[in-house]
């Protein structure tokens, strides 16, 4: 890459999560997190649905005026007396469409400023399931708009203008033709309008990504939005693409009615969420080819932020989890009491080849001294939360397992063997 983003580095948005590192690659991850998190991406999905219901609502009242005013205006009318009347409505159908698209889609930039919330809120959960392996809630949903809602309004904005144009280009183009105009300047414009349109898109949609994944200043996300997207040109146009397959699905539905059913229930149930977390696993992929997550850091940084209270509760979990462990693998002396700790110094000197009986009395004093110090420190954290944890699931398997034998007239022996059975 020929510039730099290093300026990404510490300035990550992970304040409300920790982070933790991939068990296998980037889409073996992503697929594992899609499979066993399928409610929360449903959820997801439908609380973006809920701030896209303006625009939606928009382009199908569209539908319905220019509908309508095609059964109001003369197409096709009759004198009365027998013989059909055709007034001069050339180019008529396609100023209706140029008059309706002036209005609705001027609107929709209005209404992009609404589904701006979705899209904030649902990229950074997407962002923070993907990094945290399934950690979703509603708080973060909309900790996500908070934090991102401006870096996503922007860019979102600047795309819907440039979509605008070149919906409003394609009609004029339109009516040109059918007044029977040359239509060589308007195609021109159309073509270029479109390259444009979908450029822009890509850049917005990376835009849209950085801003919901780093803390950085207008000019930062603007230069490090461009250089992640010319540094990796193939990669994002192909996974823009595979993010898109529901609309891809909507756009072959306008052609097959089963189809179009099918692409309404995708868009209800994963659409939004499906093309969030295909393009934030992409690009969270980018970012770490270039600024290496510091994943140790982040949890000394998590771990800071806690209370004492749970810093307890944690140490108290990582005690059962490790008791579990050991009563998995069979009770043993070695770990049911405290052992003291091996110390740099020998405890006890050894002899040389040659002693007296002043360097026998020595070692049975260091003996002596060594065995208080193992009881006392055996006294000192035998109540520790490892040892307690540990003993009290075997006391309480063996005390079934004596009942169990009582029962049947036979005790079982208590093995590694059968202890969790």
């Amino acid at each position: 890459m020929a510039f730099t983003v290093t300026n990404l580095e510490g300035n990550e948005i992970a304040d409300d999560y920790t982070r933790t590192a991939a068990t296998g690659g980037r889409w073996g991850d992503t697929w594992g997190v899609f499979k066993s998190n399928f409610g929360k991406i449903v959820l997801n999905n439908i609380f973006v649905l809920l701030f896209f219901v303006p625009a939606i609502a928009l382009l199908f009242i569209r539908t319905i005026y220019i509908s309508g005013l095609g059964y109001q205006y003369p197409f096709n009318a009759n004198t009365g007396i027998g013989y059909p009347a055709y007034p001069g409505t050339q180019g008529l159908n396609e100023s209706i469409y140029l008059s309706a698209d002036l209005l609705f889609y001027g609107l929709l930039i209005a209404a992009g400023l609404i589904a701006s919330v979705g899209i904030a809120g649902g990229a950074y959960s997407m962002k923070r399931l993907l990094n945290s392996h399934g950690k979703f809630s509603l708080k973060s949903f909309f900790h996500g708009v908070k934090i991102g809602y401006l870096n996503v309004a922007a860019p979102l904005m600047v795309f819907l203008t440039f979509y605008f144009a070149c919906v409003i280009i394609g009609d004029w183009r339109d009516l040109t033709g059918a007044k029977g105009g040359s239509v060589a300047g308007a195609t021109t414009a159309y073509v270029f309008i479109i390259i444009a349109t979908v450029l822009v898109g890509v850049y917005c949609a990376w835009l849209i990504a950085t801003g919901v994944s780093y803390k950085l200043k207008v000019g930062q996300l603007l230069k490090n939005a461009f250089v992640l997207m010319v540094g990796s040109p193939v990669q994002t146009v192909f996974f823009a693409g595979m993010s898109l397959i529901p609309v891809w699905i909507f756009v072959i539905g306008l052609s097959v009615s089963f189809i179009k059913i099918f692409a309404y229930i995708i868009f209800i149930f994963i659409g939004f969420s499906f093309i969030l977390l295909v393009w934030m696993s992409y690009t969270q992929w980018v970012f770490d080819l270039y600024v290496t997550p510091n994943l140790k850091k982040a949890e000394e940084e998590a771990k800071a932020k806690r209370t004492p209270e749970q810093v307890k509760a944690d140490e108290i979990e990582e005690s059962k989890r490790v008791a579990m462990e050991l009563l998995a693998s069979g009770r043993s002396e070695l770990i049911c009491k405290p052992i003291l700790p091996i110390q740099s110094e020998p405890a006890i000197k050894p002899l040389s080849a040659t002693f007296t009986r002043k360097n026998l009395s020595e070692v049975k004093e260091e003996r002596a001294k060594l065995s208080e110090n193992i009881s006392a420190y055996e006294n000192e954290h035998k109540n520790d939360a490892v040892y307690k944890e540990y003993n009290a699931l075997f006391a309480e398997r063996e005390k079934a397992l004596k009942e169990d034998g009582k029962k049947k007239g036979k005790k079982k022996k208590i093995s590694s063997e059968n202890l969790l059975k």
